[in-house]
């Protein structure tokens, strides 16, 4: 099962309101269980840098089936996934991605969020996802 448009879209919402609430401006992308663009959108003025990394953010969140900020710890020097940001044409490894399970737990898509500090990002991120759940 995949996120839909009218789910992606309401996700989308929810985080641009958040990002609103906190005087930032976001690139936030959500993609399907596939790893797909489903809806994206750039605040005016938002850094064009960081269209990239919430792609990117929201890419590594499906395809490790969690939370970038949970898989962060794990890739840092020593740890057993050290280097895996280099794999799939380019990972991002720090928090703003949010997997987006139904019900039942399973991913179905993900939340992507990128233009602020780490802790904005993952709070607006969160904020998506959370109008999902």
């Amino acid at each position: 099962m995949n996120i839909t448009l009218e789910q992606a879209e309401a996700v989308v919402d929810a985080a641009k309101q958040k990002a609103a609430d906190i005087k930032t401006k976001m690139n936030i992308c959500v993609v399907d269980s596939g790893s797909n663009l489903v809806a994206f959108i750039r605040n005016d003025g938002a850094w064009l840098g960081s269209v990239d990394i919430a792609i990117k953010k929201a890419r590594t969140a499906v395809f490790f089936q969690m939370d970038t900020a949970d898989l962060s710890p794990l890739v840092q020097p020593g740890k057993p996934l050290f280097n895996i940001e280099h794999s799939n044409g380019g990972l991002i490894t720090f928090p703003g991605g949010v997997a987006i399970k139904d019900a039942n737990g399973e991913v179905i898509g993900a939340i992507g969020v990128s233009g602020s500090s780490v802790e904005d990002d993952a709070e607006v991120a969160k904020a998506g996802a959370e109008a999902y759940r």
